[in-house]
């Protein structure tokens, strides 16, 4: 039976293929809870849990099209610190909010910065990497 379209609650255990782990749903002591098939997942993740059973717990390792991704050059991009102000303050590697056409915030890392020039990476920091979950389904609502 399909889980499709229905409230579901899991937890899990992602990881890196080198066994680094990433996020955890069990460390955290809360499940996730979210609608199957409804987009509010990575494409892959949704997918493996639409014809689990509760109680089942999966293995699943998702190429970046199935998760966040491929990386893309073209959402790395360098601006004159002149452009932005308050940006020579910013280190590199830190997390920044960004605003977008319309003023739509979107998240961003400081990836270099020198005397002139300050490049963001736009990318997803899971983008371009392969992710393992294991997942159990604890519940459906229907």
């Amino acid at each position: 039976m399909s889980n499709e379209g229905k409230n579901v609650k899991v937890h899990y255990v992602g990881t890196l293929d080198d066994g680094t782990k990433f996020d955890s749903s069990r460390d955290r002591g809360e499940p996730l809870g979210f609608t199957c098939m409804a987009g509010q997942m990575i494409a892959g993740f949704d997918n493996a849990v639409k014809d689990m059973e509760v109680g089942q717990t999966v293995n699943v390792r998702l190429e970046p099209k199935d998760a966040y991704g491929e990386r893309r050059d073209d959402l790395v991009q360098s601006i004159p610190l002149s452009h932005l102000p308050g940006s020579d303050e910013l280190e590199v590697g830190a997390k920044v909010m960004l605003a977008g056409p319309g003023g739509r915030p979107f998240p961003a890392t400081v990836a270099a910065k020198d005397d002139a020039n300050i490049t963001f990476d736009m990318n997803h920091e899971m983008a371009g990497k392969a992710l393992n979950f294991e997942i159990e389904l604890l519940e459906v609502e229907e």
